[in-house]
């Protein structure tokens, strides 16, 4: 058994009265992260971690942001495109760890949602699935509420 680890980071910038999915969840916020597809920050994170594990390049890569077949595509899709890619070499995942940062709104109440949508994104169970989440204590970009950012780890094996 071949056993890999991935790491993932994505950061999106926060405008008002936009909308704010993260995890495939739409947040009830007067901010929203912006992007080229819908900015889920968490699910572009774990992507990364993902194709990364795998050699397979990183979401940029596979998702340009200059395409317009990705233009506002809910980032599920591209975590369930992300699972082909790896599938097609073989690869499986054991479990995604994943931290996201911002200082609002909260995200505590809406994680098990978020575990629930990627979890069927990935044909995974929920128990492999980890997210959690922190603040900036009001420092730096996140602490001002500009920007939003996630990291992911994951373990894949073949």
């Amino acid at each position: 058994m071949k056993i890999k680890v991935g790491f993932g980071f994505d950061v999106h910038q926060l405008k008002d009265h936009h909308p704010f999915m993260i995890g495939g969840v739409n947040l009830a916020h007067h901010k929203g992260a912006f992007g080229h597809s819908d900015a889920d920050v968490l699910l572009h994170a774990i992507c990364d971690a993902l194709l990364g594990a795998a050699n397979l390049r990183d979401i940029g890569f596979h998702f340009k942001n200059t395409d317009p077949q990705w233009k506002g595509i809910s980032s599920i899709v591209l975590l369930k495109e992300t699972m082909k890619l790896l599938r097609e070499k073989g690869w499986e995942v054991n479990n995604v760890d994943a931290m996201l940062c911002l200082e609002a709104p909260k995200i505590n109440p809406h994680i098990p949602q978020m575990q629930q949508n990627i979890a069927e994104a990935m044909a995974m169970s929920v128990d492999d699935i980890s997210i959690k989440a922190t603040t900036n204590e009001t420092m730096g970009f996140i602490g001002r509420e500009e920007g939003v950012v996630a990291y992911a780890v994951c373990l894949i094996q073949k």
